[in-house]
């Protein structure tokens, strides 16, 4: 990324919305901007197969394995404003299983994109289906949108949920129902 034509392209927006960038308090924001966006679009420039393949652990396993609650931040490709919520992960080991750390480093990984919450919860969930060649994986994120809270609707205590299932997940009832319970999300 370019920082310095990101940041031009920022004192142009400032002038276009009837502020000064020369003013005291707006003087290093175009810069402050392309430093944020570099990191809040970071997920361009990595691949899920390089953080999931290092961590990567034969163990002869076949019970499901979850982490839960797992914080997010992303920005919402319509609007350029921030989603953010929980994200919960869960998958069966098929003789492998990787480092939880990677876990939220997979959810970093696609957070950091333009994305829409269902594009999302997809990516993650078959990522690590693919790259972990599981028997089932199941992705869930409750997230809050801000440009459904600070402008359209103005709904300040909406929340919006996704769920994405493979493999057993999908196939099995009990297994869904299992994991869906594990993470509090489901009342037997």
């Amino acid at each position: 990324m370019d920082h310095e034509k990101v940041a031009g392209l920022v004192r142009e927006l400032l002038r276009e919305i009837g502020e000064d960038p020369k003013r005291e308090g707006l003087v290093k924001t175009p810069t402050r901007i392309a430093a944020a966006l570099e990191f809040l679009t970071s997920g361009y420039r990595q691949s899920a197969q390089e953080i999931i393949e290092k961590a990567i652990f034969a163990q002869e396993t076949h019970n499901m394995v979850i982490a839960r609650d797992i914080e997010l931040y992303s920005l919402c490709e319509h609007h350029m404003l921030p989603f953010f919520g929980r994200c919960s992960i869960g998958y069966i080991a098929e003789g492998r299983v990787v480092g939880v750390s990677k876990l939220a480093r997979l959810v970093d990984l696609f957070a950091r994109r333009l994305q829409i919450q269902e594009r999302l919860t997809d990516q993650i969930a078959h990522s690590l289906f693919d790259v972990l060649k599981a028997e089932g994986v199941g992705v869930t994120i409750e997230a809050q949108h801000l440009c459904m809270m600070m402008r359209g609707v103005e709904k300040q205590n909406s929340m919006m949920t996704t769920s994405s299932m493979l493999g057993s997940f999908r196939a099995s009832v009990a297994t869904r129902t299992e994991f869906l319970t594990l993470i509090g999300r489901h009342r037997p």
